[in-house]
């Protein structure tokens, strides 16, 4: 008689520094995680349409993080008038400002070791995509501990449409917000929309 003992799927951690490991690893070991991004692409180019934005900021993706690049740039495609940043810390309020991007444009790191356009004109987003490394109810996001997304977010006037981008084993039911969080607009996954606000 053979013993069918299966060892139960590990319980992601309530301590955030250690869930934001186990989630990174995760997204990083995803056997399927570029068929996951070729569905995310397809879910974001299907939201942009239905937008009317002309500055869009994004991020530059790290940590195995979602590409948006690619749906951003067949986005620009269709209007020569659209704009896509990439962020830019600002080191004394360490807050976020957006820089035109475009393929093949110069590009230099920033003190975080992560690619930043080089000295191309600065602008504000009407829509911002937002890596998420977890998310869960209400628009909550988890991101990687710096906080530049909330302050950023709390500084900017008109505050810009936010989208969420993240693969469905991010959802953490459990999650809720502290008092610095900006919940999301909406949040995008493989499958569709994850959660969209009222």
């Amino acid at each position: 008689m053979t013993n069918s003992f299966q060892i139960p799927p590990l319980e992601p951690s309530r301590d955030k520094k250690t869930l934001r490991r186990q989630l990174q690893a995760e997204r990083q070991s995803l056997v399927d995680r570029h068929e996951r991004a070729m569905h995310l692409q397809q879910v974001l180019r299907v939201f942009l349409a239905t937008r009317q934005d002309r500055a869009i900021g994004a991020y530059w993706p790290i940590k195995g993080e979602f590409d948006a690049l690619p749906a951003l740039y067949r986005w620009s495609e269709a209007d020569e008038k659209r704009r896509i940043g990439l962020p830019v810390v600002h080191k004394d309020t360490k807050q976020l400002r957006f820089h035109v991007w475009y393929p093949g444009c110069e590009m230099e790191e920033d003190a975080y070791g992560i690619p930043k356009p080089k000295d191309t004109l600065s602008f504000e987003p009407s829509l911002l995509l937002v890596p998420c490394v977890g998310y869960g109810p209400g628009g909550i996001r988890l991101g990687y501990g710096g906080g530049f997304y909330d302050r950023t977010l709390a500084q900017l006037t008109p505050r810009p449409f936010t989208i969420g981008l993240a693969y469905s084993h991010g959802f953490l039911p459990w999650l809720a917000g502290e008092p610095h969080d900006v919940p999301l607009d909406v949040i995008l996954n493989e499958d569709g929309v994850a959660w969209q606000g009222g």
